[in-house]
């Protein structure tokens, strides 16, 4: 309801011949947050013409919701298994007595991890590939509501692994307890989970600018 007062009251002040940048001033004054007032101005494109013209709006379809699950389970799969594979090679440099008398274990981990990135690191290349076309090609899909929730929840799952990280390390250097294998697999998480973060944040400050023009 608020979303559609704001919408309406954006086109009746651009009918006013009110600037955009008025508007985002009067809204600011009244307190709406800078994300409802960028959405609700990018729902109209800054063409000349004698009323405000609306930009298309994306259907969320079938197909893009099954594509957007797929590419970020495929990201997901990825992430862990890299990170699992840099964990056993941890475990090959500097054994314990657990890893020294189950070293068939590392190595099926290895194979198995392997596995899994052959397959699911390339289909995450090229699902990733496409869409990136299809918005280059139509950049409304910028917008699409399964794009945006998919990349936000990844931005928090990967702000929490990398908070957990820090936890730990903390922890076990409170404890005493910081040890070589210890500290290379924190960096490992902590690695792969800050690659995946900054990515995905950089994806949102671009999408963001792009709706802003």
């Amino acid at each position: 309801m608020a979303e559609k007062q704001l919408e309406d009251f954006v086109e009746n002040a651009l009918r006013a011949g009110a600037t955009r940048s008025d508007i985002e001033a009067a809204l600011k004054e009244a307190q709406w947050s800078p994300d409802q007032i960028r959405e609700s101005l990018a729902s109209f494109a800054p063409v000349e013409f004698v009323v405000p013209v609306p930009k298309p709006r994306v259907q969320v379809s079938a197909r893009d919701a099954f594509r957007y699950v797929l590419v970020f389970g495929m990201l997901y799969l990825s992430g862990f298994f890299f990170g699992n594979l840099l964990f056993q090679f941890v475990n090959l440099a500097f054994p314990d007595d657990v890893t020294w008398r189950r070293t068939d274990y590392v190595y099926d981990e290895i194979r198995w991890a392997t596995s899994v990135l052959i397959i699911s690191f390339p289909v995450y290349l090229f699902l990733s590939y496409r869409i990136a076309k299809e918005i280059a090609a139509d950049p409304a899909r910028r917008v699409s509501p399964v794009r945006r929730w998919l990349t936000y929840l990844t931005l928090a799952i990967a702000a929490l692994i990398i908070v957990t990280d820090l936890i730990l390390v903390v922890y076990n250097f409170l404890s005493g307890e910081l040890t070589v294998r210890f500290v290379l697999k924190t960096v490992i998480v902590l690695g792969v989970s800050s690659a995946i973060f900054s990515y995905y944040l950089r994806s949102i400050r671009l999408d963001d600018e792009a709706l802003s023009q």
